[in-house]
Parts: C-alpha cells; structure tokens; sequence
C-alpha cells in the first residue's frame, strides 16, 4: 500500500493549524484541483479526493487530536495492519470484542455513529460549509447544415440559479446579518455522550440546530427566503464550432448554476439539433446529393455544375454514364469537429427518362435504336423462339 502524505503536507499547513487556517487552505486546494476545472486530468482528481480525506480529519477536533498523537492508525484502522503497535494488526479484530452487544452497529443510531467514528469508518458527512460545484443545466439549439459547416454564434436563454443580488448571498434581508449559531458555538458541530462498553465516548455531529453551519439567519431575504441564490433567466451568446451533427452535445464550462461557498459553476449541456435540407444528406463528415441528367447527358458525357457548401464547382462525367453511377468530390464534405479535416461530397447521378416526346423526338429515337443494334419491338427472332421465348 503506498505511504499516505501528512495530512497538513496535503494542505500546505503547519502542525497544530488552527480551525479557519484549516478551512481556508481546504478551500484554497479543492477549488484548484476541482475535477470540473480539470476535466480528464487523473492526477489532479487524486490530490481532490487527497484534499477531502486530509479535511475530514482535521477539520473534526475529535479526529484531529488522534491524528495529533497517533497518525493515520489514530483515524483509520487500515493503516498499518499487521504492525502491531501502528494499527489494529496481530489478527486483532476491534469488533469481535462486541458480539455479545449486539454485533453489528451500524444500525444502532447514536452509539453507531460514535462507533464507527471511533474507528475511522462508516458514513461520512459533508462540510455544509465546502465549496461545491453548481448544476448542470441542459438547452438545445436548432441551425442550418450551412451555419453546422461553417460555425455560428447563436443567442440562447437559458434558466440559472445565480447569487441572490439583494443580499450578495448571505440570505440575510438587507441592514441585517446571521447570528452565532447558539448551540454550536459557530462551530457546525455538537458534541455528544454514550455509555459503550469501552466507557463514556465523546463524538461529535453536525449540529442540528443551524444545519452545521455554523451561524442562523434570523431575517431572512425576501427575494431568496434565505437561500442566498436565486433562479434567473440569462441570455447567453455562445459560438458553436464547425462539425457539430445533429444531437451532439456541447458542453459550455461555467455557465451553468453558479457553485456554493466559492465552488466553480456548473455547465450548460446545449444539444445540437440540425434541420435537415433540401439538397444535401449528410452522413457523418460525408455529404451525399442527386444530380439528374438528361439521357443525351449520359450517353454523351456532359459538364455537368455541382452545388457544394461552397457554392458550384464544374465536374464532366464521361460519355455512357450510367444511372446510380457515384463520383467523389474531394474535400467538399462537412468539417470533422475539433480538426482540420473535411469529409468528401458523394454525388449519385440520375437518368431522367422524359414522359412526354414529340412525334419528332419519337422518331429520332427509333432511329438511334435501329443504328445502335437495338430492338424496340422486343419481338423473339427465330434463333430466340429456340431459347428463352421458345420455352
């Protein structure tokens, strides 16, 4: 197991720091290590949750005195298994002792609370006072394939929770501020008693009274009711980047809710919506079209103008073209997001047959067929009613 660092190592403290340089340094490290301002970043997730473990223990008077005297074995009873003096090694088991008690107690309420606080395992309650991250927030935008090629900057609004303006958010009414929180002493916990069969054991909670945080608000803000933020709507400009396809998701960092106690805010999580169009379909960075031709066209070979995202290009297909036939124009696809690259345009040629001929054009025809070797009567010659049509 690797060697854990000193818990005042990890928050830049000297030995024996005081309560509010506990918390201005844990709230220092989790706001720069914060995984939603690293996001993908291994290392600075393992110092976050390295910062919360060294919080939890020094910032509980009970769990910071043991640490004090004993370490890491004084808060957490796998540290140093099997080393005797440091920990609970030897096959020593601390709630063997106890079966006769009533065995397992972490049902117990109070006296399984103190417990498993007593052994560094169980629930762990959060700090009311830590910062934490804002919501999510989810939108959608609808754009064009062109403004999806090209990038565009769109407006959009979106519902937020902010700081309330009135009271800055302290959720106190204005001229007026939170008290002391009487029970705790501004602290956020209280202690409590139990007889065990170790004795009487000292634990402490999160006081009930202010919700462990320390301070009541007495009047509170009219616009907030005491919360200290508020629900608004904002409007945002946000600049969607090329490629996006219909339903990706674009995250905006830090537009979102705002955070709690100096926590980064959350995201808005805008989804992508593309109208479909009229000439194009894409597939991916691909774009694929129809172009109709005449037969003439096809048989001849043809300089046929292509429409593309980037307005009409010359392409000449050869004579004999076939219907279905596919040609590529290189490049002339959709941007492929976050890169320089670019998908090709896949053109599907169609033979149009015309419905409609003139007894000119008719004729014309009847001629073409006799000189190409065709047969337009489809009638069986005398070497077919042998074959096929004999049959």
């Amino acid at each position: 197991m690797a060697e854990k660092r000193d818990y005042y190592e990890v928050l830049g403290l000297s030995k024996g720091a005081g309560e509010d340089e506990i918390k201005k340094a844990y709230r220092e490290a989790a706001k720069k290590y914060h995984p939603d301002l690293h996001p993908g970043d291994k290392e600075a997730e393992e110092k976050f949750k390295e910062c919360n473990e060294a919080y939890e223990v020094l910032s509980d008077p009970q769990k910071k005195e043991r640490y004090d005297r004993f370490g890491h074995a004084g808060v957490d009873p796998s540290y140093g298994a099997g080393q005797g003096a440091g920990g609970f090694g030897g096959g020593f088991d601390p709630f063997g002792g106890f079966s006769g008690f009533g065995g397992d107690f972490s049902g117990a309420g109070d006296l399984g609370d103190i417990f498993s606080s007593f052994f560094g395992g169980g629930r762990t309650r959060q700090d009311p006072n830590a910062p934490r991250a804002g919501g999510d927030i989810t939108a959608s935008v609808t754009i064009t394939l062109e403004e999806a090629a090209k990038g565009v900057e769109k407006n959009i609004e979106v519902a937020r929770i902010e700081v309330c303006p009135d009271c800055s958010g302290s959720g106190c009414s204005p001229g007026t501020s939170a008290e002391t929180c009487p029970d705790c002493r501004g602290t956020g916990r209280v202690t409590k008693q139990a007889r065990t069969p170790l004795g009487v054991i000292n634990t402490q909670t999160q006081c009930p009274k202010c919700g462990g945080k320390g301070r009541i608000v007495k009047s509170p803000c009219a616009r907030c009711r005491g919360g200290g933020r508020v629900r608004k709507n904002v409007s945002l400009n946000v600049k969607i980047p090329p490629g996006l396809d219909n339903g990706n998701v674009y995250k905006l960092r830090g537009q979102g809710d705002k955070g709690v106690n100096g926590g980064p805010a959350g995201s808005v999580n805008l989804q992508i919506n593309v109208r479909p169009h009229d000439f194009f379909k894409r597939d991916g960075a691909n774009l694929w079209c129809d172009m109709h031709i005449s037969f003439a066209q096809a048989a001849l070979g043809a300089e046929l103008r292509v429409p593309t995202l980037d307005g009409s290009v010359k392409y000449t297909i050869p004579s004999g073209t076939q219907s279905e036939t596919v040609f590529k124009l290189r490049d002339k696809g959709m941007p492929v997001y976050g890169t320089r690259s670019k998908g090709d345009q896949l053109v599907r040629i169609k033979v149009d047959v015309p419905k409609k001929l003139s007894e000119d054009a008719k004729r014309t025809l009847r001629e073409f067929d006799e000189l190409s070797g065709g047969s337009l009567s489809n009638q069986p010659d005398e070497d077919d009613k042998k074959g096929f049509f004999g049959k």
